[in-house]
């Protein structure tokens, strides 16, 4: 029997990697997709879309960050769309991947897994605090001293198969592990019909990734 993996599927195209890489290496993928308010809701239909071929069990589970705002994310905040900048952006949510990977590690010790994998970025996001390695290590720490499963010595282990490497990398993992990235999703502040805006920050670092992986872009843009 294959072991249990629990990955962290948003619906973005670094999630969707990290599920197929999860997959590659031997894992039997459960995906676990947070609904937490988030504005770009389309994201949640490629999770799922996304689930339906790449994982053996997909939770989708609600968590409303709106009631704490302090993101253009989750709250009435505007995204920008003047490019990528230095510091952190307006788009970062306050301490969503620590919230993220402790309900994923929840998840990983009543299902058995002891494998968790993250799409965390440290070259294209690094204006994320908790995109860092310094960050994934600390976890991985805390993760094996306030569990059941850590301190009996059945430890986890916090994959972050993407960590250095740029989105044209990840755009060429994608093709090499034949996976559909028209299904995945990224902006920040899609259209209504779900067409991305081609100008936030997300829309901005993926069409990028493409053009310099030299493979045709999938996305529906604005403008496309």
């Amino acid at each position: 029997m294959k072991p249990f993996a629990v990955v962290l599927l948003s619906g973005g195209l670094d999630s969707m990697v990290c599920a197929g890489l999860a997959r590659e290496a031997g894992f039997a993928v459960v995906g676990l997709t947070i609904d937490y308010g988030q504005r770009h809701r389309v994201e949640l239909n490629a999770a799922q879309a996304i689930g339906q071929r790449l994982t053996d069990r997909q939770v989708v589970l609600p968590l409303d960050l709106r009631a704490f705002g302090g993101s253009a994310l989750t709250a009435d905040v505007e995204v920008p769309k003047c490019g990528v900048g230095e510091g952190i952006p307006v788009t970062y949510v306050p301490a969503r991947n620590t919230i993220f990977l402790s309900l994923a590690l929840g998840f990983a010790e009543t299902s058995g897994a002891r494998d968790i994998f993250i799409g965390v970025n440290a070259l294209d996001y690094s204006g994320y605090p908790d995109c860092r390695p310094e960050f994934i290590a600390g976890f991985e720490q805390l993760a094996n001293l306030a569990t059941k499963a850590g301190v009996e010595g059945d430890r986890f282990t916090i994959h972050a198969p993407l960590q250095h490497l740029s989105k044209a990398d990840i755009a060429r993992e994608a093709a090499r592990l034949g996976l559909d990235a028209g299904l995945s999703h990224s902006c920040y502040d899609p259209m209504p019909d779900g067409r991305h805006c081609g100008r936030c920050d997300a829309c901005r670092l993926r069409a990028k990734g493409f053009a310099e992986a030299g493979i045709a872009d999938p996305t529906r843009y604005v403008d496309g």
